[in-house]
């Protein structure tokens, strides 16, 4: 194997995942994943109790922590990479977002329409009456 095509292997080989290319994962990979995971966890933990940070900063704090969590769910148990096999999961995936925000969006809708036709307490209140 020479210096080029090992490159281009390890670009496709996502962290934790065993060199032969055999799709089998180390665990070593999986506990880097869970220790990344557990503090990335435990700092948002700490930056909403602690006083040292500014607060209009926290909620941008947990934001950046929680794209960053994401990301390494993403790539030591998910084995998201840009290699050709992990083609199936990034559609797994966009497919699963898109039922996510179809959710999201068809409830907030839903519930706008119902606020915007429903008529003020007070009349209500006077129809029962």
């Amino acid at each position: 194997m020479n210096e080029s095509s090992s490159t281009q292997y390890a670009a496709q080989v996502a962290p934790g995942d065993a060199p032969g290319g055999q799709g089998e994962t180390s665990v070593l990979g999986y506990v880097i994943g869970l220790v990344l995971a557990s503090g990335l966890t435990a700092v948002s933990f700490y930056i909403t109790r602690s006083t040292i940070f500014w607060p209009p900063s926290i909620p941008t704090a947990l934001v950046v922590l929680a794209i960053a969590q994401m990301g390494v769910h993403l790539v030591f148990f998910l084995h998201i990479t840009s290699g050709r096999d992990s083609t199936n999961n990034v559609l797994a995936l966009a497919f699963g977002i898109l039922i996510v925000f179809l959710i999201i969006a068809g409830s907030l809708w839903i519930m706008a329409n119902l606020n915007h036709n429903m008529l003020p307490m007070d009349q209500i209140m006077k129809m029962q009456r």
